[in-house]
């Protein structure tokens, strides 16, 4: 547990880097049935699973709020900039205010996802407490259009969205700033891990 700073700054910043750390070390990764499966193997079926979205000519898409949507739009950049994969992010301003006014905001993604996806896209749904009604309803319209799911929550262990993906990776942690970074850490392992046994050499690791 962090604690507020008492032994001066570097000592407290040391230790919100070890738990961001500890976070993602310790994120817990289920399958649609429940079955638990090790973070290493997430990544693999994560990456392999972006990848053959792609390769199919389908696209993957990626909805959050607020610092999940931050996170949304970053990795839909970066997965089609860097890791030339067909990546789209729903959180433009005109549109959400448009679906929210005409819809209720708790449609908003849903909305979209109606319009726009095609069987065999990949959903990547983002929520730091996994209850936004409007992620719920996305992956809920996901189904329908016959996309798989890949969801990234974190606070409480039995959130709803945990339960609804093909793969849930789920964090630990009640601060949103844990949780957030480690979603974003998770992002990048999965592009990176993704470039890397390309011949990308993204993070420069050796797998």
């Amino acid at each position: 547990m962090l604690h507020a700073p008492k032994q001066g700054l570097d000592s407290w910043l040391r230790e919100y880097a070890d738990t961001v750390s500890q976070t993602v070390k310790l994120a817990h990764a289920t399958m649609l049935d429940g079955r638990a499966i090790g973070i290493g193997e997430a990544i693999e079926w994560a990456a392999t699973t972006a990848r053959k979205t792609h390769d199919d000519g389908n696209k993957l898409i990626f909805i959050g709020n607020g610092g999940s949507a931050g996170i949304a739009s970053h990795m839909a950049t970066d997965y089609s900039k860097n890791g030339n994969l067909r990546a789209t992010a729903f959180n433009d301003a005109s549109t959400l205010t448009c679906l929210g006014n005409d819809y209720g905001y708790e449609h908003v993604f849903a909305k979209q996802i109606e319009f726009h996806a095609r069987p065999g896209d990949l959903l990547i749904a983002i929520s730091s407490s996994g209850s936004s009604k409007n992620i719920l309803r996305a992956v809920q319209a996901a189904r329908v259009a016959r996309c798989q799911v890949l969801t990234l929550s974190g606070f409480r262990a039995d959130n709803p969205l945990r339960k609804l993906g093909d793969l849930n990776i789920y964090l630990d942690a009640t601060f949103y700033g844990f949780v957030e970074i480690g979603h974003l850490i998770m992002c990048h392992a999965i592009l990176d891990y993704n470039m890397e046994r390309e011949g990308g050499a993204a993070a420069g690791l050796k797998l």
